[in-house]
């Protein structure tokens, strides 16, 4: 793509060689993860004094710390893949997609809806968005829309980059009002924090509207012109695309796609009309939706946790599907989806082992939360949490890491641990525009490589910087 044509403004200019100079130099999603295992293991031994018999111990007990937690997130993950792939939901797609008279407004478009989805789901979230950006490059290249399509792809990853943590299934406002957990038990805080300190308070839906907002404005100024773009045509293969072989033609939903409603065939022996039977599935789904509707309506917000928000979405899913067996190949389906992360869960949580126990997060935490003041704290946070994030691409397991000395500090400068929380979050989603571990499954989608998106998630992790330092320091908790 040209970047030295003189009608594109300063920000496109910005834009595009960014993703010049990223696409020549990032490694593949599990390579990034394998060299900063390196880098940690020196980081130990050099600043920690720890010896590399230790670091080698230390990666290989933190392999295992995070099964549960693992668990939780590939279910997040599979149960909102199930639901983006339902043909009702896929139907809303196709519509949505038809609106866009330009590459501007298709760029807008997926980038509010993956950002507004994720809030509420971040796994359902990041998939309609890699869905939609598909999608949205198919239409743009029959309709001859001149789309950028790594922008495009990337605007279906904003959910990730911006809103998920501040939303109602993010890890560390959840996993704080979840029962039993690491920092009550270590006594750092004498009881749960409510989501009504965390995702519902007005400090945290004041910079999600403003995030949100701010965000789309950026991905139009940075939507090169028309002469400058790359259409989807340029990374997936024409008969990929339109051939009704290869992935249903006009029918969005059969993208990657084995099965769904339409796909079941009809029941030739008992077995199978038990299989199938709605009667079964619709009976079971009901009622585990309506024990969610009960917890919420008896408990209010404080029984919103990460193992409510699974069971949830779980039999919403197969509220959708009904029939037991189409729900069952759907979900199939979803597990390939992450097979990346179930790979490098287990590096990443060997990272954390490393970085716990030699001691090299704590002094990274220490060492930046002992920069701030009460006032500047949540910036602070902010920070250190974008940091880290790049070593330990998990909301929840992250928080573990360096919860602890977030939450102490706070204490001491006396702000709010659901402020913190908040702040937190802020930084492990803005990273993830750096960190291509959670875009593994939209980069299977849409058919993108890593190094040919990022460029463009590093740039509006620039630039979203001033937007989140103001907000954070001078929105009033």
């Amino acid at each position: 793509m040209s970047t030295n044509n003189t009608s594109n403004s300063a920000i496109q200019r910005f834009g595009a060689q960014m993703a010049s100079v990223v696409e020549r130099v990032m490694p593949s999603p599990f390579l990034f993860a394998i060299l900063l295992s390196y880098v940690v293991f020196a980081g130990g031994i050099v600043v920690e004094g720890t010896t590399p018999a230790s670091m080698v111990t230390y990666w290989y007990n933190g392999f295992w710390v995070l099964l549960e937690f693992a668990m939780q997130m590939v279910l997040i993950l599979v149960t909102g893949y199930a639901l983006a792939y339902h043909p009702f939901v896929q139907r809303g797609i196709e519509r949505l997609t038809s609106i866009p008279n330009n590459g501007k407004q298709a760029v807008v478009l997926v980038g509010l809806i993956s950002m507004v989805i994720a809030w509420v789901h971040w796994g359902l979230g990041l998939i309609v968005g890699a869905v939609m950006a598909r999608e949205m490059g198919r239409q743009a290249a029959k309709r001859d829309i001149q789309v950028h399509y790594p922008l495009l792809c990337l605007a279906g990853y904003m959910g990730m980059g911006l809103t998920w943590h501040w939303g109602i299934a993010g890890s560390a406002p959840l996993l704080m009002n979840t029962p039993g957990n690491v920092f009550v038990e270590q006594g750092i805080i004498s009881d749960l924090i409510p989501t009504s300190q965390t995702v519902f308070h007005p400090y945290t839906l004041t910079l999600v509207v403003t995030g949100i907002l701010y965000t789309a404005l950026v991905l139009y100024l940075l939507a090169p012109e028309p002469a400058d773009t790359e259409g989807i045509t340029a990374y997936i293969p024409e008969s990929k695309l339109f051939d009704s072989a290869a992935d249903g033609g006009e029918d969005v939903s059969s993208v990657g796609v084995t099965s769904d409603t339409s796909g079941v065939t009809e029941p030739t022996t008992l077995g199978e009309m038990i299989n199938q039977s709605r009667l079964i599935g619709g009976i079971i789904a009901l009622s585990g939706v309506a024990f969610a509707l009960y917890t919420f309506a008896t408990q209010g917000l404080s029984a919103l946790n990460l193992n409510l928000v699974n069971f949830l979405f779980l039999f919403l899913g197969l509220a959708l599907y009904t029939q037991p067996k189409a729900y069952q190949e759907q979900f199939y389906d979803a597990i390939t989806s992450t097979g990346g992360i179930v790979l490098q869960f287990p590096l990443y949580a060997g990272i954390i082992g490393m970085m716990n126990r030699s001691g090299l997060s704590a002094t990274m935490a220490e060492t930046l939360v002992s920069l701030s003041t009460e006032a500047t704290f949540p910036a602070v946070a902010w920070i250190t949490a974008a940091v880290v994030n790049v070593f330990v691409p998990s909301g929840g397991g992250e928080w573990t890491v360096i919860g602890t000395t977030v939450l102490q500090a706070a204490n001491e400068l006396g702000v709010p641990a659901g402020q913190a929380t908040v702040a937190y979050a802020v930084g492990d989603a803005h990273t993830n525009l750096l960190q291509p571990f959670w875009a593994l499954p939209l980069l299977g989608i849409t058919g993108i490589r890593a190094r040919d998106m990022f460029g463009y998630g590093v740039t509006m992790m620039l630039l979203l910087i001033p937007f989140l330092a103001v907000g954070l320091i001078f929105l009033p908790y």
